[in-house]
């Protein structure tokens, strides 16, 4: 039994959702948050973001907020009975700004204002309940996409005080963690993609279509500074790029280990006041 379970026992609450159930917030009732909110340890809320978008014809068009809500999932489970903090997953944003993939079906996307409008929203409703720690854990790279969550954080710490917390993925040092095709310009349903669906959610990747995947290596930040704005003008006519076929589960725990090693220590910084926002990294400066 974890120190939360035993607290909660010996006051006579013990907590009645034991397994991972628990950690999402919605998933509980308004008297637990309340408990949340009155005790002393800081609590923080995990956002997870991602883009409903084609990943090729092999990973699904969640594969984004897939690796999202899975990095959230591992670091509340890590932190479950930490002395120094709370941790809870909200529940996910699925859309983003998603123009790179309109060629194909099944591209879902929302105006930059209207992601904006939500995650101000979002952020300053908790701060007002006493819910101030909140981190984006964000898994779409299109610039726009970025761009627009550094404004939202921007103006909901405006409006509220509160940092909002951010691990951002193509920042030089961050990405540098990560595999050599993250390293080489980035990853859109590749293998670095592939693999940490195959870890988090075996079942929804087509591996024979996968298995069958010729390379296409693009390096998408080059792509993208030099002025690209889709997938086809970068010469992707299956929307992914890389080497999906050679993506493994092994890799993919592999990259989520860093990952939730990551994500962690921001939350842990957001708590203690001393960071948890990486400021804008390789696609976009804001």
């Amino acid at each position: 039994m974890g120190q939360r379970a035993r607290r909660d026992q010996a006051a006579g609450r013990p907590d009645r959702i034991a397994d991972d159930e628990g950690l999402y917030f919605a998933n509980r009732t308004y008297a637990e948050v309340a408990r949340m909110i009155e005790d002393p340890r800081p609590v923080v809320l995990l956002l997870p973001v991602g883009s409903t978008e084609p990943h090729g014809p092999h990973s699904p068009l969640a594969t984004d907020p897939i690796i999202s809500a899975e990095m959230c999932l591992r670091v509340a489970r890590a932190l479950r009975d930490d002395p120094d903090v709370q941790v809870s997953i909200l529940p996910e944003i699925g859309y983003g700004v998603t123009r790179f993939t309109k060629a194909w079906p099944g591209a879902i996307h929302i105006e930059e204002e209207t992601l904006l409008a939500l995650l101000v929203d979002i952020c300053v409703s908790l701060a007002r309940q006493g819910l101030g720690h909140v981190v984006i854990v964000n898994n779409h790279f299109e610039p726009e996409h970025i761009k627009t969550l550094h404004r939202a954080m921007d103006e909901a710490e405006r409006r509220t005080g509160n940092v909002v917390g951010y691990l951002d993925l193509t920042r030089k040092r961050r990405a540098e963690q990560l595999t050599d095709e993250v390293r080489e310009g980035g990853s859109h349903a590749g293998r670095y993609e592939t693999s940490i669906v195959l870890a988090a959610r075996p079942g929804l990747v087509d591996e024979q279509v996968m298995a069958a995947l010729e390379p296409m290596p693009k390096n998408l930040a080059a792509e993208i500074a030099h002025g690209a704005k889709d997938f086809v003008a970068m010469g992707l006519p299956k929307a992914y790029n890389g080497t999906p076929a050679d993506a493994t589960v092994d890799e993919g725990r592999q990259s989520l280990v860093t990952l939730t090693d990551m994500l962690t220590q921001q939350v842990r910084d957001l708590a203690a006041g001393t960071g948890g926002r990486d400021t804008p990294g390789l696609y976009i400066r804001v």
